[in-house]
Order: structure tokens, then sequence, then C-alpha cells
């Protein structure tokens, strides 16, 4: 039908207009379909639905896929007449599913409202992270909503890793997650057969019901537990980490040149005599930043040059869609999966020393007192003079030893750049940034793949310099984009929600102090409160107290600002190699360059799934962290440690042994021979009878009695209980 010929019905769409420019043959968009629902105020037939906005027989195959996508994302849904209803009229509520290890659950409501919780009967029907339809059915023992699930409206599993188990004959897997409760049923007479104990994919081909558990077929053998680097296989497919490229991005990566042609240099500027430099861990492979700093009057010019990422990974081919589904690389122990192939993130795109490369800049004036009077943003071929390492630098900084010949000549380049930190840094604390101070861990491994040891990693002023040169570059980001009104991902990092403020000013209010703000605290507030708590004996734990009540950075295009860093508007512009984000700012700056504007889709959606896979990569990462640890542990069974409390929780307390960096689990019946109340507020349990605290931050004996490779559970007992 053209749409001269659309009639009064349709055109009283009220998003018409849009669906006219995304639709050569506009359907009746999906608010206007709601809303012909709820006008009629009561269940209505497709065929009605059709005549009621005058849907043409050629529409009716597109007009119902419209409607199925409703129906998956719980827009709509059919009654059992088929008639279609709003879901908020039949008192639904739709969500994802939010599986727990002892066989209950909650459905997570997609309007942000109260969790539902699922008794264990209602979570036969689903698994972990599925989306449902449920109806609220009265309150729980806890006092929350309790739910039933009405209709799946998506299955968010396809392939689960597991333990293969034997039972009478029977093969199930036993899901590495543990939130998903439920064994799958291996169907007799599939191509794969494993044995008993090893560790496989299985493809679920019947998802469960209320009357049969899931079943599945085994499509991969990964091998037995103890294998080398099977912890990380096993986090790859548990999480689903994409971790193999796709046909077409090898092959776009492959066809890219070995080195860079004088013809790509057209329209930069050159920066090749400056001499910029790296400066990583020692383990760093990929390098997407270099820094340059000299002294201009009474201030000082900045320059950080990052890789040109964007040059090569152009908008709507395989490797973006490859970098987009993958979000950002993860880091493993002894092993990396990359956002980009390794041709451009070890090789074009890395900014290795001596050998030109493509870079996006930004070059700051610098003032006296670390403000950034000017910036601008240019593309640039350059070269690193040297690269340099944290622990290099900072031994030439403390005078620990002297620069090498090779690099001597930069050592006054160095310098410079140390004098700016120290300036950036006292504006950092003027401006009142939180500065928590928290011990990272490496591990070290023997030939065979195992921990040998785990050792702190104590940040020094060289990691803070990048760091300071990194916020700077950021900020500029950030500035650019919004003056100039380019949509893009800010980096949001909100206050504390009114409950987390609440509990954090109650448990402050034990040691008899306070922070100050009011209803709306600052980051000053934060960081004045932790200078005046760092002499003290318990430092330690009101830190950990502060830092949880804070909530987690996101990726979003709506700018609310930095909490912890202080700043109105922040970006990350900086590590276009290894965050997705990162590379959509740079798309945009060039954007902004050529006069024109960059649009990549929903900003909101790819926002939120930038934020997810963040997430996928922390949660991956621990998991094979704590395996480790756990595999580590099984040789010291017996053993007592020193510890502190570093958690409580209702079923015990969790304790982070000294020197070793391994927390494990003292269940609360290890407690004593009393019963214990768990009391949120003040962090501790306490004995009914004796009255005996475990607080957040109190110093333990504990003895090692289990490390459970399957479950990743350290388990230990009071080694002195009276």
């Amino acid at each position: 039908m053209s749409i001269s010929k659309l009639s009064a019905i349709r055109r009283r769409d009220p998003y018409f207009e849009r669906e006219l420019k995304r639709y050569e043959q506009p359907l009746p968009s999906r608010e206007f379909i709601l809303q012909i629902l709820q006008e009629q105020g009561k269940p209505v037939a497709f065929d009605d639905l059709c005549e009621l906005l005058d849907v043409q027989k050629m529409e009716l195959e597109a007009f119902q896929r419209r409607l199925r996508a409703m129906e998956r994302e719980a827009q709509l849904l059919r009654n059992r007449k088929g008639s279609y209803i709003l879901p908020e009229r039949a008192s639904l509520i739709a969500g994802r599913i939010e599986g727990h290890p002892d066989g209950y659950g909650f459905l997570v409501p997609d309007d942000g409202s109260e969790d539902l919780s699922l008794e264990a009967r209602q979570m036969s029907k689903v698994l972990h992270r599925d989306r449902a339809l449920a109806r609220v059915v009265g309150i729980d023992r806890r006092g929350r909503r309790e739910g039933v699930i009405v209709e799946v409206l998506e299955r968010a599993n396809s392939r689960v890793v597991g333990r293969v188990l034997l039972e009478h004959g029977i093969t199930v897997v036993v899901p590495e997650n543990r939130r998903i409760n439920q064994d799958i049923l291996v169907a007799p007479g599939g191509a794969v057969s494993a044995r008993a104990g090893e560790v496989v994919t299985v493809e679920i081909i019947e998802q469960p019901d209320r009357h049969s558990k899931p079943i599945g077929r085994i499509v991969e053998v990964l091998g037995n537990y103890a294998d080398p680097g099977m912890e990380i296989e096993i986090a790859l497919r548990k999480h689903a980490l994409p971790f193999e490229f796709s046909g077409g991005a090898l092959a776009e990566a492959a066809a890219l040149p070995d080195a860079l042609d004088p013809s790509q240099w057209q329209g930069r500027v050159d920066l090749r005599a400056l001499p910029l430099v790296t400066i990583d861990s020692e383990t760093a492979r990929d390098f997407d930043d270099a820094v340059f700093a000299e002294k201009q009057g009474q201030g000082w010019r900045l320059v950080v040059a990052i890789a040109d990422v964007s040059h090569y990974v152009q908008p709507g081919t395989a490797l973006d869609r490859e970098a987009c589904e993958r979000g950002n690389s993860v880091y493993f122990p002894r092993r990396v999966i990359p956002m980009l192939p390794e041709k451009l993130s070890n090789g074009l795109c890395s900014l290795n020393p001596n050998v030109d490369r493509l870079a996006m800049v930004c070059d700051m004036t610098i003032d006296t007192h670390g403000e950034i009077n000017e910036y601008r943003f240019y593309p640039a071929v350059f070269r690193s003079h040297a690269r340099l390492t944290y622990d290099q630098v900072w031994n030439w900084l403390a005078g620990a030893t002297q620069p090498e010949n090779e690099v001597r000549r930069l050592w006054s380049q160095v310098q410079t750049l140390y004098d700016l930190f120290k300036v950036l840094g006292e504006a950092r604390e003027k401006r009142g940034a939180i500065d928590f101070e928290t011990i990272e861990t490496m591990m070290l491994f023997n030939e065979q793949g195992k921990i040998e040891n785990i050792v702190p990693v104590y940040r020094n002023d060289a990691h803070r310099l990048i760091e300071e040169c990194m916020l700077a570059a950021n900020v500029c980001a950030s500035d650019f984009l919004q003056s100039r009104r380019q949509p893009c991902l800010y980096r949001i990092h909100e206050g504390p929600t009114p409950e987390k403020l609440e509990a954090l000013r109650n448990f402050l209010k034990e040691f008899g102090i306070g922070l100050g703000g009011g209803d709306e605290p600052t980051a000053r507030d934060y960081a004045l409160l932790l200078d005046s708590i760092k002499t003290r004996p318990d430092a330690q734990l009101l830190q950990t107290v502060m830092l949880r009540s804070l909530r987690q950075a996101v990726y979003s295009p709506d700018n609310v600002g930095h909490f912890g860093l202080s700043y109105e508007h922040y970006t990350h512009f900086t590590s276009p190699i290894r965050r997705y984000p990162d590379l959509l700012v740079h798309r945009s700056i060039k954007a902004v360059l050529a006069g024109t504007h960059y649009t990549p889709g929903k900003w909101d959606d790819i926002g939120l799934h930038c934020s997810m896979t963040e997430r996928r990569a922390d949660e991956a990462t621990r998991d094979v962290s704590n395996w480790l640890k756990c595999y580590y542990m099984r040789d010291r069974i017996g053993e007592t440690f020193a510890g502190t409390i570093a958690a409580v929780v209702p079923f015990g307390i969790f304790v982070a042994l000294d020197e070793v960096y391994v927390e494990g689990l003292v269940h609360v019946s290890e407690l004593g021979e009393e019963y214990f109340a768990f009391d949120s507020v003040k962090h501790l349990m306490l004995g009914e009878r004796t009255g005996r605290r475990y607080r957040l931050g109190d110093r333990l004996q504990v003895k090692l009695v289990r490390a459970d490779l399957e479950t990743g559970r350290i388990d230990f007992v009071l080694a002195d209980p009276t």
C-alpha cells in the first residue's frame, strides 16, 4: 500500500513520521498498537486489531512479526482465546529470572520495581537468565512479594557447560553455573560421548517445564577439571564469552597492511620527532597510549596519543560487529581474550617502540594549578621513542637506579611528566576525588600452569602518573563531545542510594564518626572522611564499608557525572584496543572534526550492552581466580592461617588470609554452640547466649578444612573456637 493511500486511522499514529523515516511501508508503531489496546479496554482478537488499525492484506505477515516481537518483549500478550491484552491489565510483571544455588530464585522486573521471590517449584519451569511473565500471589515469610510464573517469554540458555555424572545408568550434566540448579538429562545416542567426571558443553534440545527437567546433547568434551587451562575454558562457556573470531573478522584483519603506508598520513599531524613514550606493566602486550610533557611558560603542555583503532575498524564491518559483541578484552591470568584480532591488538594498533603508528591525539595546555586551559584533538602519525615499565620509571624517580644508555636522553622528559603529575595530583585532591587504597594481587605460576605464589602489587607514582594523564584526556573528550552536542557513551558513576547512605551513616555512628553532606554527600565528603580516618587502626574496615556504599560505574548516553572522580562529565577515550565505548568516542570525535554527526544505533542499548560485557568479564575473571586459588589451597588443608573478616553474611563470615590473599568461608554453624543473629547494618554476627561478636574487620585465626574444585568453595573453621 502506497503512503498516499494510508488511511486517516494510520495517520493518527503519533509516531507515524518516525516510522516513515525507518520503513518504506510503515506499519502501525508499537506505541500506537498499545494505545489502541488501551482504548478498547478489553482483550482484542487479531482480526479485530487489524480492522482497528486498518492493516491491509499485504501487510499481515509483517504485522504479525511485529506483534510477535512485542510479545517476546512482554509489551503485550495473548490470553487463552488468542486475543491480545496488555500485561499490566492482567496484573502480570515481565522480568528476568535470577536463580539461586539453593534452588529458589527471583524475577527481576523490567520496570525496576521490587523483585518477586520464586520458590523452587516455580524455578523448575525456567533456568537462570530466562525472561518470564509472573503474577504476584502473596508475601513470603521474609516480607517479599512472592510470584508464580505465568509464561516464559525468552529462553536464555542454549548451551551450558558442566560436569558429567552417571546416575543409575542415566547420564546427566551438572551445570558449572550454580545458579542453574537443574541437572540436564543427556539424550541417549548422541554423537559425542563423555566419561563420568569430564567437563562438557551440552546443547539444550528441550527446555524445562513444570513436569520435566531440561534435556540436552553433549556437543563438546573439554576434559578433566585439573587439566591445565580448564578453569578458563569453563569460564568462557559459563559466561558465554565470545572467544573465537568469525571468519569475516579474521579475513578483514588479514587484508590489512603489515605496516603503515605514507598515503595514510594525509591530513594528519606529524609527531614522529616528539619523544612520546609508553609506560605500562612488565607483562603488557598491547600498548594503546603514549605520553609527552614539556614546560610551557608557567604551565605545561601534555600530549596524550591514543592508538587510532577507528581508522582500521570501520562501522558495519565484521571487525566492528565482533568488537561490539565482545565489548572489551578479557584478561585472565596467563591468557587474554582480545576485543580485536592479534594483527590489530598486538600489531597495527599497538604503540610498539620505534615504529610509525596512527593516533588520535589530545593536546592539552595545563596551568600551575593543574587546570586544563585549552585542548585540541587531531589525528596524527607518530612513533613511540621507548617502551618503559612502571617499575623502571619508579626506580628512576626514587633514585634506586639510573636510566640505561638508550633511554637516558628521555630522562628529562620523564621528570617533566612527574612534575606535571604532582600538580595534577594536587588538583585531584582539591577537587575532592575519592582515592580508595586497595591491595591488588598477582599470581605467579609454575611450569605446569598452577599457582606457585600469590603476591601483592603495589601502585607507585609511575602508575598514578599515567592514570592522571589518562584522566585528563578522558575529561577533555567528554567536554569536547558534550559542548558540540555529539551524543556519546559517558562513563557515569552515581552517588550512594538513600538506602545505602542511611546504612553507612548508621554504621559510622557506632564509631562516633559521621559523613558530611547531608542527604546528598559529594565525593569531597567521602574524601575528607577517608583522610580523617587513615591513621586509625580500624581504617581498613571503615574504608571497606564506605566503598560498598557506592554504586557501580556504567556506560550511558545520559551524563550524570562521575561521583568517585568528582567530575561533572567523564568518558573513556584512552583504550580503544580493549574497550568498545572508547572506539565509539573516537568515531564521535572524528565526526565532529569532520563537521558531521555519528550515530551507531540506539545509544541507550549500546550503553547497557557495554556495561553488561564489562560485568561479564569481571565475573569470568573472578571465577578463574577463585578456581586457581582453590587449586592452590588443596595442598594446605589442615594448616592454620591469620586473617581478617572481609564480609559478614547471613550464613557465616568470609575471612581473607594474610600473605596468602585467599578468601574462604567460616559457616555460621562453626562459630560456636549457640544461635547467631546477623546484623546487616553493623556488619556483624552476634551470639544470642554469650554475646560473642564477629564483625567486619576483626582479626581471626582459622584452619583450612576444605578446598573443593567442583564448587570453588574454600572452607575454614575457627582455629581457636573457645
